[in-house]
């Protein structure tokens, strides 16, 4: 996602989180309900936010490939 610098990325991570929960409870709340966080949340409220600064695709592809799993 590219964001002007005027917009805080929490906002739209906010606004995506909201928006998805909408629209899945609509489509799919029956099956879900099994699935919540103790609530009625289908999302939980912490978000990862990464930030690449432009690098290409593969350069990221790479990265993400070479980590290692904790065991």
């Amino acid at each position: 996602i590219e964001l002007n610098p005027s917009i805080q990325p929490s906002k739209i991570i906010n606004t995506i989180k909201t928006v998805t929960s909408r629209l899945s409870k609509k489509e799919f709340g029956l099956h879900l309900k099994k699935y919540y966080w103790g609530t009625n949340a289908v999302w939980s409220r912490s978000y990862c936010l990464i930030s690449v600064g432009g690098a290409p695709i593969e350069v990221l592809k790479r990265y993400i490939e070479n980590q290692h799993r904790p065991e």
